[in-house]
C-alpha cells in the first residue's frame, strides 16, 4: 500500500471539505447537474477519445497508484553480483538451478544459460522493456486526457449555467440553481483534475520511472554475466543506476 496516495487523496478532500465546513454547509456544494456535466462528460470524452477496454484498462492500472510492489534497485543489484561471482567460479552452468523470484531476470539467466549471444540476449530484453513502457504509457495518457478535460468540461457547465441564468433574470427564484450550476462545475472539473486524474498520471508515470531502472539494471547484470565480467566492475556500474542518496548508503561489500 502506497500510503502518500492515500494520505494525499484523504487529506486533500478533508482540507477542501474542511475549508466549506466553515462558513458553509456541504449540501451548498452538491449540485447534481453540475456533477452529470463533469463527470458524464469527461468519461464520454475519454471513451471517444480511446477504446473501452483501454479506459477500463487505465482503471485497472491506476491501482498502481495505491500500491507499491516496486522492487528494491539495492537488493536486486547485490542478487546479480552474487550470480556473477558464481558464474565466474563455476561457468554459466552453475545458474541453472539458481532459483529467482524475478521473472524477468529468470528469463535472462535461462538465455544465458543456454549459450545465446549476450547482444542477442540484450536486444530480446530491451524489445521487453520497451513493450512494457509502450503498455504503461496508455494508460497514463488516459488519465492525462481525463486531467485536461475535467477542466474544460467545468467551463462548458459554467456556461450552460450563464445561459440559464441570463435566460431566467425575470425570475428571481430562478437565478440561484443556474448560478449554482456555473460556479460548481468549475470547481468539481477542477477537483477532479488537481487532486485526482493528474497526480494518478504523474505517479503512473513515476512507477514505470521506477520500474525501467531496475529492468535495465537486470539487462546490464545479464550482460555482464553472460560476458564473464569482473563481479567487482560489474557491481560499479549496476550502482551507477542509483541516484547518489542511495549510492551513499551503500549496497554492501562482496
Amino acid at each position: 500500500m502506497d500510503i502518500a496516495t492515500i494520505i494525499g487523496i484523504v487529506g486533500g478532500l478533508a482540507l477542501i471539505i474542511g475549508s466549506i465546513l466553515i462558513d458553509s454547509t456541504l449540501s451548498a456544494f452538491i449540485n447534481f447537474p453540475g456533477l452529470l456535466i463533469v463527470v458524464g462528460g469527461t468519461i464520454m470524452a475519454t471513451l471517444i477519445m480511446q477504446k473501452m477496454s483501454v479506459v477500463l484498462g487505465a482503471f485497472s492500472v491506476a491501482m498502481n497508484a495505491f500500491t507499491d510492489k516496486t522492487e528494491s534497485p539495492e537488493v536486486r543489484i547485490k542478487q546479480i553480483v552474487s550470480l556473477s561471482a558464481k558464474a565466474r567460479k563455476g561457468g554459466l552452468l552453475a545458474l541453472e538451478k539458481e532459483r529467482m523470484d524475478n521473472a524477468f531476470l529468470k528469463k535472462g539467466v535461462t538465455m544465458a544459460v543456454d549459450g545465446i549471444d549476450p547482444q542477442d540476449i540484450i536486444n530480446t530484453m530491451n524489445v521487453e522493456i520497451d513493450s512494457l513502457i509502450t503498455r504503461h504509457e496508455v494508460g497514463q495518457k488516459v488519465f492525462k486526457f481525463m486531467g485536461s478535460t475535467a477542466p474544460a468540461m467545468g467551463m462548458i457547465g459554467t456556461l450552460i449555467g450563464l445561459v440559464a441564468m441570463l435566460r431566467s433574470l425575470s425570475d428571481p427564484a430562478a437565478i440561484g440553481p443556474a448560478m449554482a450550476v456555473a460556479m460548481l462545475t468549475t470547481f468539481y472539473g477542477a477537483v477532479l483534475a488537481f487532486m485526482i486524474f493528474n497526480p494518478i498520471a504523474e505517479k503512473l508515470e513515476d512507477r514505470t520511472r521506477q520500474e525501467e531502472i531496475l529492468l535495465n539494471i537486470i539487462v546490464t547484470g545479464i550482460e555482464g554475466i553472460s560476458k564473464g565480467s569482473n563481479q567487482h566492475i560489474l557491481k560499479g556500474r549496476l550502482v551507477a543506476f542509483l541516484d547518489p542518496k542511495a549510492r551513499k548508503a551503500g549496497i554492501g561489500e562482496s
